[in-house]
């Protein structure tokens, strides 16, 4: 089957160029050296993973409960769910998923940990933690190195908790003299660090700089080595994932509806939303939840009625959560079509 035979609009990928980032993120952190955990959230495919991992990850991260769950079921075995793992549901599951690989989880309050404790004692196992710290990003995590180490003291003992280090995202220069101060109060302490995990696509060498023992990054696999910030920096060789849409209809002069809309691109500013592979000069300036609408007016192209034209859209990941299957294709021959195992896992 060749891809211009696919139904739309159909989210696929260029295995060529997707493997070029894989290698190209891999052979930067070599050169840094530092280890790199790639984020799946960005693909949420277990071959995917697997292929992450063969290039030199020492595991992987998913950032919630479910997209682990279809990554150990997909044969992943050393995943980091950076996330607060709160409630009884996700503890039991959690606990049971420990069991069938290495499950290392954050967190960032008493309470967490106390929760995932008692699910150990009725449940049996043991779950690595890291402490999980704000150094800017204002999003979770303790305030404070102090607060870091008053958290390790209280939660060291804990039956079923193994404290192994800390985390923190993303990495920034500012957090040098908070990073520095925990370790040396984790070392004052004796409190367990054989980890410092920071991460953000871009920011490898920062990260090697700052004391991380590893880096965690993901968005490199669609979006190339540095990360798209805008519609602006996208292009056809840096980005291996693309939508295949299908003119619908040409209302009135510069301007087409293309079958993709809101629930295939997502909704996601800035406009004009992705990059037309074909015509670079056309922009999705709006859309619907069906439908796309774009503007050709700077385009001489005369755009028929089934005319098939590829947008690589803005935020790849968002886009690639509403789908069931990704396509991959080299050249113009399909090789695989891999289910998107980790969509929806939002619990």
């Amino acid at each position: 089957m060749l891809i211009h035979d696919l139904d739309t609009p159909a989210v696929v990928v260029d295995l060529d160029k997707m493997q070029r980032n894989i290698n190209d993120m891999h052979g930067l952190c070599r050169q840094v050296g530092i280890p790199l955990r790639s984020h799946t959230k960005s693909n949420k495919i277990p071959e995917i993973a697997r292929m992450q991992l063969k290039a030199g990850s020492i595991g992987i991260c998913s950032q919630k409960v479910g997209e682990a769950e279809a990554m150990v079921a997909g044969g992943v075995e050393d995943i980091l769910i950076p996330f607060n793992i709160v409630g009884a549901q996700k503890v039991e599951r959690l606990l049971r998923l420990a069991r069938r690989a290495k499950i290392t989880v954050a967190v960032d309050s008493v309470a967490t940990a106390q929760g995932i404790s008692e699910g150990a004692r009725k449940y049996g196992g043991t779950v690595a933690v890291w402490i999980e710290m704000d150094t800017g990003g204002r999003r979770c995590g303790v305030q404070s190195p102090q607060a870091t180490q008053t958290l390790a003291r209280e939660i060291v003992e804990l039956p079923g908790i193994d404290l192994q280090g800390i985390m923190t995202y993303p990495s920034r220069p500012e957090a040098k003299p908070f990073l520095d101060e925990t370790v040396a109060l984790f070392k004052q302490d004796g409190l367990p660090l054989q980890t410092v995990s920071l991460g953000g696509t871009g920011v490898e060498q920062l990260s090697k700089d700052l004391g991380a023992t590893e880096h965690r990054a993901g968005s490199y696999l669609w979006e190339g080595i540095t990360r798209v910030h805008s519609s602006a920096d996208l292009n056809d060789e840096r980005c291996p994932l693309r939508v295949i849409t299908t003119v619908v209809s040409t209302p009135a002069p510069g301007r087409i509806i293309i079958d993709g809309g809101m629930k295939t691109f997502a909704s996601y500013p800035p406009t004009p939303y992705g990059y037309c592979v074909e015509h670079p000069e056309i922009k999705i300036y709006g859309m619907s939840v069906e439908h796309g609408h774009v503007d050709t007016s700077a385009s001489t192209h005369q755009f028929k009625v089934g005319e098939r034209l590829t947008f690589i859209p803005l935020h790849q990941e968002m886009c690639l959560n509403l789908h069931d299957e990704l396509v991959g294709y080299r050249g113009e021959q399909i090789e695989v079509i891999w289910p998107v195992a980790g969509r929806g896992k939002v619990k």
